[in-house]
């Protein structure tokens, strides 16, 4: 059965790299087993009036891949939900239940579902919830899902949750030394950086620098650190 200290569930190819992609990077780099969960087929997100959505679900999910490879991701899963339709509903809860229990992660980095006005989207929002569920106390319980035990996949507790883009950030990650392997992950995603990256860039770079406001590095990305003491 597979293994991964570090799960990333996140909703968009792309939403990886541009939430956390340089925290990812340096916890590959520290040998942690780094694997994606990707939620939905990013089917719907091309300003291409001629684009459909099977091709572009193609071109994400290259991507995706290469992206994830430039940071030392060691696998990528798509559950390939509808694009901008994410429910967290009890199936989609139920699959990430199966892959914590299956992966058993001692870190789940996903969205904040409680943003209000940065990340705001709303596929964001119901993969954090529905990942926040299904690491407590959905994979810990195991009267949760009976049918998942005679797939061998036994309760998993989760040690900590990271949000990203939370509003009310605890956790500052120091990524002033891999900053640079983030960028080159998101240009991993041409279709959609391709035209106004240098903007995009700018725009990171300053976030990434008022993340780490009052700290002695020089760039961060925020998230609240949850940990879960049951």
């Amino acid at each position: 059965m597979p293994k991964a200290d570090v799960l990333v569930i996140m909703a968009h190819p792309d939403d990886p790299e541009f939430s956390s992609g340089a925290t990812i990077a340096r916890l590959a780099r520290d040998g942690k087993k780094v694997v994606y969960v990707i939620c939905t087929a990013g089917d719907k997100g091309s300003s291409d009036r001629e684009m459909t959505p099977a091709k572009l679900v193609q071109i994400r999910m290259g991507e995706q891949r290469a992206a994830a490879a430039v940071l030392g991701v060691e696998d990528v899963i798509f559950l390939g939900h509808p694009d901008q339709s994410l429910e967290a509903d009890d199936v989609l809860r139920k699959e990430l239940v199966a892959l914590i229990r299956e992966y058993r992660p001692d870190l789940v980095i996903t969205h904040s579902p409680y943003q209000r006005y940065i990340w705001w989207h709303r596929d964001h929002r119901k993969c954090g919830e529905a990942a926040m569920d299904a690491v407590f106390p959905y994979a810990r319980d195991h009267m949760a899902y009976p049918d998942l035990l005679a797939r061998g996949l036994e309760p998993h507790k989760v040690s900590e949750i990271w949000l990203a883009g939370a509003d009310d950030a605890n956790y500052k990650s120091d990524i002033t030394g891999t900053f640079g392997v983030k960028i080159e992950a998101i240009k991993c995603h041409k279709s959609q950086v391709e035209e106004d990256f240098l903007i995009r860039l700018d725009r990171i770079k300053a976030r990434a620098s008022a993340a780490a406001e009052g700290e002695e590095f020089l760039l961060a990305e925020a998230f609240r650190r949850v940990e879960i003491p049951w």
